[in-house]
């Protein structure tokens, strides 16, 4: 049945109302099969386009452009967002063009990307867009036609009068419909008749990223611009002094100025920056504590024994439960602290102008960029463009504006366009980490081997709440307590791809793994016990869908054979994060001794899949970000900086270490619920309980080539 959905006056407004042009930059469709020639440009058809709503635009060519407005950053939004809105006006792929629309908080409501929230928060406003626009097409060509617009029919663009055999595609109602108003309440297609959405489509920047057009921030550039590099300060220390004199020396440097407590260095071109940068002699004091990777050792160890802790949940009789128990399990997990590493380090373009300004690059929260340099200049947030370009990677690196920060410092104090760029050495050193944690577990058993009891306290340098008290296993066991417990370091922190449950996920994961085990049970079977006292008896309210993890747990343990095969060592995890539903079972082989990790198979409920490519590299890309980071990243300290500084020593996983990932999809029947981060928390989990299976080491720490227990393990990876 089609669903009827009544809009509120807001959203109303935002959807029907006429928008009025602006500067866009424009990318062409290219749909899974059916490449097209390109007669027009996107400005060309923008040109003569009439605007429907702040999503869409149509010419009188019946050309399509649909606007994204939400940052592109390898999420695929820039297409999946599209889809959605052509799936309910009835385009024909080949005719439609995708925008990246620049920041405008009047259009859109959510323009950021982060949480993996852009599509279920979106979802709704998109199809109505879509949906909207196609009624008032409709009422263009049923006046047109005289006919009842409830005879009309539309597909792939062209709209269609049975009776009277009269057809035609959009652009020959472009003019009548743009006068039109649509309904308040508005009826959106059954989910059965889709028929893009839920199929295979390509990245709509593909063709431009093939063939190296200017597309992410490093590639801007406008004419009369100055570059800038900025030299920062050692966590918890300020400038004592600067001798600047051999760097000014270098041909190709203009100034050297100082801002806060930051050295930036300007110029015509970056390379004879990175020269003078090193030329640069910054002389630091502390300001405050300077912090070591010692230090946070020793802070650990102080927090999970005696630091004063916050309850973030409690059930039942805890303190009872374990001194009843027939047997205490204890275990500790640590992290460090890692970078995000995008591939395209920060960069940004800002040029002030006395009480305006415009800004131009790449950020996951555009309203975040514009209000932080409404608030360095004194101006106006409405005085201060933002136009977004694709992002290299982010990772919730982007989240922040900081370099943003700089590039309008530096252009308000040149009083000129300037870029800032960050070398790699800047990005790793930067700051803006995800936080180091330390987690203590502790499960009381009875003879039976049932958890009666479960205790968990988090330790964090700058994460805030360390633990997501009200996710698996709260409800399962009748007396649990979570707890945390917090550091504040001058050493900035940040959201890192699935905050908080990129790590928490890996160590609760493996510490069930020995728990089961210390309870003589199957570790699969060990949770869908607990999951089972979730939904039939549950001790206080679950923070996630039983049913759906269930499901996950049970697709995944059909594809990957689970305990079928003797001869392969296969380790188990499942998380909830994001909204979305994630279980993976890692497989290793022993060849000539050693173990092989040959597969990792995933089963994840995100409900519905908007676009199967997309979807497949979402759940494949999470699964070797959490693999990389969980076998290589590290990230230490010495006197407040880092001492990794490129990729020499901070190792990201290669290609060829990568293997074989089956994806499978659990259709729940809810609308989407996010797949940006989900599938990363499980991953480290379900490799490290599979080593374990296949050597008895237990891995504890991350990363794993630094642990003692993996020391003498030569894991190959070699796909299946």
């Amino acid at each position: 049945m089609a669903t009827g959905l009544k809009t509120n006056r807001r959203d109303f407004l935002k959807i029907a109302g006429t928008t009025a042009g602006g500067l866009f930059i424009g990318f062409n469709w290219m749909s899974c099969d059916s490449p097209k020639v390109e007669v027009l440009t996107t400005e060309q058809i923008l040109s003569q386009a009439k605007s429907f709503n702040g999503y869409l635009s149509i010419s009188p060519t019946g050309d399509v452009v649909i606007y994204s407005p939400n940052p592109e950053l390898g999420q695929n939004i820039k297409t999946s967002f599209p889809m959605v809105v052509a799936e309910e006006l009835e385009a024909d792929w080949n005719r439609v063009r995708v925008v990246q629309a620049n920041l405008d908080t009047e259009k859109y409501d959510r323009q950021l990307t982060g949480g993996s929230g852009a599509m279920p928060h979106s979802w709704e406003r998109l199809r109505k867009a879509g949906a909207t626009a196609k009624f008032v097409l409709v009422a263009a060509a049923a006046e047109t036609w005289k006919v009842p617009a409830s005879e009309i029919t539309v597909e792939k663009g062209i709209i269609s009068h049975k009776a009277s055999k009269k057809s035609g595609h959009f652009g020959e109602f472009v003019e009548l419909a743009s006068t039109m108003t649509a309904p308040e309440e508005i009826t959106l297609k059954d989910k059965k008749d889709f028929t893009i959405i839920g199929t295979a489509v390509k990245n709509v920047d593909n063709p431009e990223i093939f063939t190296g057009k200017p597309l992410f921030g490093l590639d801007f550039y406008r004419e009369g611009m100055l570059h800038a590099m900025v030299q920062r300060p050692p966590f918890g220390m300020k400038i004592k002094s600067v001798d600047d004199s051999e760097a000014k020396n270098i041909n190709g440097v203009t100034d050297v100025i100082q801002f806060e407590n930051n050295v930036a260095i300007v110029g015509k071109s970056t390379w004879p920056l990175m020269k003078a940068k090193r030329l640069l002699k910054v002389e630091y004091e502390a300001d405050g504590a300077v912090e070591s990777t010692e230090d946070h050792n020793r802070i650990f160890r102080e927090m999970l024994d005696t630091g004063k802790s916050t309850v973030r949940r409690e059930d039942g009789n805890v303190n009872q439960a374990f001194k009843s128990a027939a047997k205490i399990v204890t275990a500790e997990y640590q992290c460090p602290f890692l970078s995000h590493s995008p591939m395209e380090p920060m960069n940004f373009f800002a040029h002030v102008q006395g009480d305006k300004a415009e800004l131009i690059g790449p950020t996951q929260t555009p309203d975040r960029a514009r209000q932080t340099a409404a608030e360095i200049l004194g101006i106006p947030a409405e005085n201060i463009s933002v136009e977004i370009t694709r992002l290299g990677g982010g990772f919730g690196r982007r989240l922040r504006a900081d370099y943003v920060a700089e590039a309008v410092q530096i252009s308000k104090m040149m009083n000129a366009p300037v870029k800032v760029t960050w070398s790699r050495e800047d990005d790793l050193t930067g700051g803006a980490y995800r936080p180091a944690v330390r987690y203590r577990f502790e499960a009381a058993l009875d003879e039976a081997g049932e958890m009666i009891g479960y205790k968990l306290k988090g330790a964090g340098i700058n994460s805030g709440n360390s633990t997501r008290q009200d996710n698996f296993p709260a409800a399962a066991v009748a007396n649990y307590k979570v707890e945390s417990v917090e550091h504040n370091s001058p050493i900035t922190t940040n959201a890192w791809r699935a905050p908080i449950t990129n790590f928490l996920a890996y160590a609760e994961q493996s510490f069930l793994d020995e728990v089961a085990l210390e309870a003589g049970k199957d570790p699969v079977e060990f949770r869908l016990n607990l999951l089972n006292k979730a939904k039939n008896n549950p001790t206080g309210e679950p923070g996630y869908d039983v049913d759906r993890m269930i499901g996950v747990i049970n697709k995944v343990k059909e594809k990957s054979n689970w305990g079928k095969n003797p001869n392969v060592k296969q380790g188990f995890s499942v998380y909830f994060s994001h909204r979305t539903y994630v279980a993976q079972v890692a497989d290793i082989e022993i060849e000539n001794g050693s173990p092989v990790l040959k597969k990792i198979t995933a089963a994840t409920d995100c409900g519905m899949v908007i676009n199967t490519t997309g979807a497949d590299h979402q759940v494949r890309g999470g699964i070797v970000d959490g693999m990389g980071h969980a076998m290589y990243g590290n990230l230490t300290f010495v006197d407040g900086l880092p001492t990794q500084k490129n990729f020499d020593s901070y190792k990201l996983i290669r290609m060829k270490e990568v293997p074989q990932v089956d994806v499978h999809y659990v259709d729940s029947g809810y609308d989407p619920t996010g797949l940006g981060e989900p599938a990363l928390p499980p991953t480290g989990g379900a490799i490290a309980n599979a080593i374990f299976t296949a050597t008895g080491r237990r891995l504890r720490s991350q990363p794993f080539i630094e642990q003692e227990e993996f020391s003498d393990i030569k894991l190959a990876i070699r796909r299946a």
